[in-house]
């Protein structure tokens, strides 16, 4: 059993509401386009939080300025912005920044394709650094288009809270190694194909029901946890590769969100897809494993913890899944669906 590590995930759960699932804050968008000399096509996709519109804007240097009409429509989850942008000399080398990024915490992904360049600069703007110089080589402000989204696989489910909680809750009903790997594996293999169908738009599942659906996939983990704490036996605590395998499809929709809103071009899709991919599953196994290392540890120490402590995690597990379930069910009835 994983003792004292528990409680302080549990404090850091109690302490982070605000990135309680991970699909909710998602990335920003901007896209640059050169169509003529000096003159840009713009889109902007500002993402949408629990309904309120975000407060971050693009700034583009003062000699630049928005031609025509701003169109503006709602999209998935995000506001989408297409203008045209014209400036007296060329962007390149020049300062764009994302007004009040700091505060909100979220990043921006910035793609600028200019005249006579055959490929598109792909830039993460981040809260610490929400100014970025366009075509700036340094390693500080631009990553190369792989490093870009496998930091934002990685990024995306190190912050969700509830696909690791669900993680979280296998790795409590599994008991030997050789049966945690055919669990993980399922897991991850089921959430990969349907984060791969949604992220190119074969299957859309909408957001509420699907917030609803991972919420009650805590809550059905966390009665597993108690029949595992009561001695019972059940299907899911026999082939939990079984289900982790079922619960994983419903996960990749969850994962996929973050990606497929980002409109990116579909020749670019794919590429994306595979590397955002590869970078959850590289930040789902930094969990696993700095969770089995601390087991590992504790258990070498012998440091011995009351049983309240022990079943802290599987507590959190129900209670999350509990709390979202109400939340996100309570919203798709409201909504209309």
């Amino acid at each position: 059993m994983i003792r004292g590590v528990w409680l302080l995930f549990l404090c850091c759960g109690l302490m982070l509401p605000g990135v309680a699932l991970s699909h909710e804050l998602l990335p920003g968008y901007l896209e640059l386009t050169e169509i003529s000399t000096h003159i840009y096509d713009v889109i902007w996709k500002l993402p949408v939080q629990r309904g309120e519109r975000l407060p971050l804007s693009p700034r583009f240097p003062d000699d630049c300025a928005v031609k025509g009409n701003l169109e503006t429509r709602f999209q998935n989850r995000a506001l989408t912005y297409r203008a045209q942008l014209s400036c007296q000399t060329s962007l390149q080398g020049r300062n764009v920044e994302i007004d009040s990024l700091r505060s909100v915490g979220t990043e921006v992904l910035l793609r600028v394709q200019q005249l006579g360049d055959s490929d598109p600069q792909m830039i993460l703007i981040q809260p610490e650094r929400p100014l970025v110089v366009i075509g700036q080589r340094d390693a500080d402000a631009v990553q190369t288009s792989a490093l870009t989204y496998l930091r934002l696989g990685i990024e995306h489910i190190l912050l969700g809270v509830d696909h690791l909680l669900f993680v979280l809750g296998l790795l409590l009903i599994v008991r030997d190694g050789r049966t945690l790997f055919k669990t993980i594996a399922a897991f991850t293999l089921a959430n990969s194909v349907t984060l791969s169908v949604a992220a190119i738009g074969v299957i859309r599942v909408p957001g509420p029901p699907l917030n609803a659906a991972i919420a009650l996939s805590l809550l059905f983990m966390a009665a597993e946890i108690v029949r595992t704490w009561q001695g019972k036996s059940s299907f899911t605590i026999r082939n939990p590769w079984v289900v982790a395998f079922g619960f994983g499809l419903i996960h990749g929709f969850g994962y996929a969100s973050g990606l497929a809103e980002l409109g990116l071009p579909r020749n670019e899709l794919l590429p994306a897809l595979l590397l955002f991919n590869i970078g959850i599953e590289i930040g789902q196994d930094i969990f696993v494993f700095l969770v089995l290392g601390l087991k590992r540890s504790f258990h070498q120490l012998e440091i011995y913890w009351p049983r309240w402590i022990e079943r802290l995690p599987g507590y959190a597990i129900g209670v999350a899944g509990a709390f979202w379930t109400v939340e996100h069910t309570t919203a798709l009835l409201f909504s209309g669906g």
